[in-house]
C-alpha cells in the first residue's frame, strides 16, 4: 500500500515539475552577473540588483510551492493526529508570511526605484541605457 502510493506521488511530482524545469531555462537567460572580468561600469550594479531579484523571487517561489505541497500532504495524511495538522497548518501560514513579505520588499524595491528616477524608464534597471542614449545624443 505504502509503495504504491510513493509510485503515485513520485509520478504526481514528475508530472508537476516538468513543466516547471522547461520554463527554467527561459526564466533566467541571462547570467546573473552581467559583466566579464574588471570592464564592469556603474550601470551593471543596477542590472546586477535586477538579476539577483529575479533570481531570488523565482528560487522563492519555488520553494514556496514544494513548502505548500509538503503542508497540503501533511493535513491529509494527519488523520485524526490534532498535532500534526496543526503543524501543517503552521507550515501554510508560515510560507504565506514569507511569499507576502518578498513580494512586498519587491514592490518597495520597485517603487523606491522608479520614485527617484521619474518613473518614466520602465523597468528601473533600464535607466543607464536611457541616460547613455541621452549623453550620446547630446554630447556625441
Amino acid at each position: 500500500m505504502f509503495r504504491r502510493r510513493a509510485v503515485y506521488l513520485v509520478g504526481a511530482l514528475a508530472a508537476w515539475a516538468y513543466p516547471a524545469v522547461s520554463l527554467a531555462q527561459s526564466a533566467l537567460t541571462n547570467r546573473i552577473v552581467p559583466c566579464d572580468g574588471v570592464n564592469c561600469t556603474v550601470c551593471d550594479i543596477a542590472t546586477l540588483a535586477q538579476n539577483l531579484l529575479n533570481a531570488g523571487i523565482y528560487i522563492a517561489v519555488f520553494l514556496s510551492a514544494v513548502l505548500f505541497a509538503w503542508a497540503g500532504f501533511m493535513a491529509l495524511s494527519a488523520g485524526g493526529r490534532s498535532e500534526q495538522y496543526t503543524e501543517a497548518r503552521r507550515i501554510f501560514l508560515n510560507v504565506v508570511i514569507g511569499l507576502v513579505i518578498i513580494l512586498a520588499g519587491w514592490l518597495v524595491v520597485d517603487t523606491l526605484m522608479k520614485t527617484v528616477t521619474n518613473g518614466s524608464f520602465g523597468p528601473w534597471n533600464k535607466v543607464c541605457e536611457a541616460f547613455i542614449s541621452y549623453f550620446e545624443h547630446y554630447y556625441a
